[in-house]
């Protein structure tokens, strides 16, 4: 106590004044009347996040823009070149961060925390923030066809082998294929590189080089050591190695003071003799070249072994011996989507499939395979939802556990503090795994359960303003919605993390903590409607912004949690369709949602939360939605967090973020099925546009797990008509089912019935 009584304050006030800076203290008081009072200004994790971000971008400041001669990732030859649309400049800032092209996709297996990551011109980061491998072609006349400086490059995502990005890039003198993947070799998991390099005039070589950065930036080389015995091997960093499968006919070396190896390749054979280089300030490069001949198309093979210990099934004995054939039986159970005459949607949810199983194990949880390496309580949900709702149980379940185990003693299910809608989140997902799946709950989850109720009624505000009482308190929320505050949704979280803890309780003889569950949650949502209501006597409007103290703005896409995914109102309910209305009409770029609050971007999963409540409503405005993100995807089939609403690549968080991939699959599931709790029903088909079936056509969408039981769906369409079947499994009994195909009149079959017909003079609705 006796600390507060120094005059800190005084101290460092006069400190900063004689040397010309700002009064942190003034200037720290001045941000914080921004936000409410909260218990945490921002989450410790996100500043330290932030923190190394900027270090990085520091670096960079000090590494790139006066050795431009270097070749450096694909996104500095964008963002650095005066000429390209993606120029940013850099007179004021301080640090130098990717802004323009966070775009990138892993490879690995799936249960493996090992998660190498490709950029958009084939540039290979084998390790978390690590060094990168790249290829070049270099002519014998000097011209070179270098991937990250090439307009033209395709790239997709290979399913045939487990999981492969092939990347090619070609002109009218050379072609270089590179293909990177996951291996398992003798239960290790191997990064595997294969290059494909053709000179089609002239003698040249392939490069295959050991760079000092990777997506974000520089990540230091310090060691590179060469050696062809007992393989032909690079070392990196006295830890990391680069088997070469064929020996190089020529390997060279260079460190910062000297300029990246690339100026030095046209050297003649003998000039820099050696095996090795150190670099003290960590700018080390190498690269091996191999000799094509013109007209010849040679195949080279790179191997990175992998620091990864892989799970038990992955030895040869017990499990299977291939990514092939691990992938193939992760997917066993999966929901299968068939829709020919829609490549581009049948390979985005087959890319979504697999970058949420990649990023799901019974040891993690990440929210992506770079940036995001982390587990965050949300995204984890959103990523377990979307695996159970589409088929894949088993991940969904491992999930589940490491949920459990994030709780703490106080009863917080906590992964970032200074957020308040994790206990909802988590005791939601709990009932919805029971509900999907037909089982119980786990009586181990009894006590969490319990803890995590109590948690949130001991949250709520009980004094202070009256427009805030009852709610839970200020807090950096879903930290896209801006300072801190009183945010709607964390009370939405909180109801239904109540009403689902009520089931579960319920379910598990708990009928007194259950009571009390119940009790809670209906007043938390009466509380909300007060505060609702005060906000249509102010406003004479029913849209919900994102807190009582907030206008309306792109911020009140929070509050469609409400009707996605949580069904705490009716589809149809008139502050679900006004929020709605008021978002598509005000925050509508290139199609899909924009958001002006941190990201400054176009979000791809909040375009689809959108979506979502938009196809609740019955408006098909949900559909150009859909198609829209489709065309934003990268060609890998990913999103990053926000996309540049004039370059279409990311301009925040990773480049590869689950939580999109988790919400494309749940909207192809919701247009093929989805459940509506009001009238226990089942509806089907209400998401699918005309340009899915042309007549004929057949789609497949199915088995999907529901709260009813696992169905299957299929629509077949000729010129006179279109038919939809469905098979079941229902759990007791047959829920009411509704066919309502997007233009048609809406049918509800008789109980049994497992099948309709739709002529074409049915009536639009």
């Amino acid at each position: 106590m006796w600390l507060k009584w120094l005059p800190w304050r005084y101290v460092i006030k006069t400190v900063a004044r004689s040397q010309g800076y700002t009064d942190p203290i003034q200037l720290l008081t001045q941000l914080s009347r921004f936000a409410k009072p909260a218990e945490v200004l921002v989450p410790g994790e996100l500043l330290r996040a932030g923190a190394v971000l900027q270090a990085r971008g520091l670096i960079n400041s000090q590494a790139i823009q006066h050795n431009l001669d270097w070749v450096w990732p694909y996104w500095v030859h964008r963002q650095f070149n005066p000429e390209d649309p993606a120029f940013i400049p850099r007179a004021f800032s301080l640090t130098h961060i990717n802004l323009t092209h966070r775009n990138w996709t892993a490879v690995g297996l799936p249960g493996s925390s090992s998660l190498p990551v490709v950029d958009p011109r084939g540039l290979v980061m084998p390790f978390f923030d690590s060094w990168s491998l790249d290829a070049w072609i270099i002519g014998a006349d000097g011209t070179a066809l270098i991937p990250a400086r090439h307009e033209s490059v395709s790239q997709h995502l290979d399913f045939s082998d487990g999981l492969s990005v092939i990347t090619r890039t070609e002109d009218s003198r050379y072609r270089l294929v590179s293909r990177s993947r996951v291996e398992i070799s003798d239960g290790k998991a191997v990064l595997s590189m294969s290059f494909s390099a053709c000179s089609k005039i002239n003698d040249a070589r392939l490069v295959i080089s050991i760079r000092p950065y990777n997506p974000e930036g520089i990540s230091f080389i310090h060691h590179v050591r060469y050696a062809e015995h007992p393989s032909a091997e690079i070392t990196v960093n006295n830890r990391d190695t680069v088997v070469f499968h064929t020996v190089p006919d020529r390997s060279l070396f260079s460190d910062y003071h000297q300029g990246d190896v690339y100026q030095h390749l046209s050297a003649p054979e003998n000039s820099r003799p050696g095996n090795r280089i150190s670099c003290d300030i960590g700018m080390a490069t190498a690269a091996c070249e191999y000799t094509l001949q013109a007209g010849h198309s040679e195949n080279f093979r790179v191997g990175v072994p992998l620091a990864d210990k892989l799970p038990d099934r992955h030895n040869p004995q017990t499990g299977p011996a291939s990514a092939a054939a691990d992938w193939q039986r992760r997917l066993r159970s999966a929901s299968r989507l068939h829709v020919p005459d829609c490549p581009k949607i049948q390979y985005l949810y087959e890319a979504a499939l697999r970058t949420v199983i990649l990023h799901s194990a019974d040891t993690h949880m990440y929210a992506g395979p770079f940036t995001y390496k982390r587990f965050w309580i949300r995204d984890a949900v959103f990523a377990a939802h979307a695996l159970m709702a589409n088929g894949l149980i088993e991940p969904a379940a491992e999930i589940l556990r490491l949920l459990i185990d994030a709780q703490d003693r106080s009863g917080y299910f906590v992964s970032q503090r200074g957020e308040w809608d994790s206990n909802g989140q988590v005791l939601w997902i709990l009932h919805k795994y029971c509900e999907l799946t037909g089982n119980p709950p786990d009586p181990a989850w009894r006590d969490p359960v319990i803890r995590a109720c109590r948690w949130i009624k001991n949250k709520r505000i009980t004094a202070g303003d009256e427009e805030y009482r009852g709610l839970l308190p200020p807090g950096f929320s879903a930290e896209h919605l801006g300072p801190n505050d009183c945010y709607y949704w964390d009370d939405f979280w909180s109801i239904a993390g109540l009403q689902s803890g009520n089931l579960l309780l319920k379910a598990l003889a708990a009928d007194s903590e259950a009571d009390t569950c119940e009790a809670e949650a209906y007043d938390l949502m009466q509380t909300v409607e007060n505060s609702l209501d005060k906000i249509y006597t102010r406003t004479g409007c029913r849209a919900i912004p994102a807190s009582p103290s907030r206008r309306l703005d792109s911020g009140a896409v929070g509050s469609l949690i409400a009707s996605y995914p949580l069904q705490l109102y009716r589809g149809d309910d008139q502050r679900m369709v006004q929020t709605a209305s008021y978002l598509f009409d005000n925050c509508i770029i290139n199609g899909a949602f924009f958001h002006d609050i941190v990201h400054s971007g176009i979000n791809p999963y909040l375009t689809l939360h959108l979506a979502q409540a938009l196809l609740r409503a019955g408006d098909m405005r949900c559909l150009p939605l859909m198609a829209s993100l489709a065309q934003l995807a990268s060609p890998t089939g990913q999103w990053p967090e926000a996309i540049h609403p004039q370059l279409k690549g990311g301009c925040m968080g990773d480049g590869q973020h689950v939580w999109a991939a988790a919400e494309w699959l749940m909207m192809v599931r919701s247009c093929f099925v989805r459940e509506e709790p009001a009238g226990k029903r089942l509806i089907l088909c209400s998401g699918i546009p005309d340009h899915w079936y042309p007549a004929p056509a057949v789609l497949r969408f199915g088995p999907v797990p529901t709260s009813f039981g696992p169905v299957s769906v299929f629509l077949s369409s000729s010129i006179s008509e279109v038919t939809i079947h469905w098979d079941a499994e229902w759990h007791t009994e047959e829920p009411q089912i509704d066919i309502a195909l997007p233009g048609r009149a809406l049918q509800q079959p008789a109980p049994g019935k497992t099948s309709v017909t739709l002529p074409p003079e049915n009536q639009p609705v």
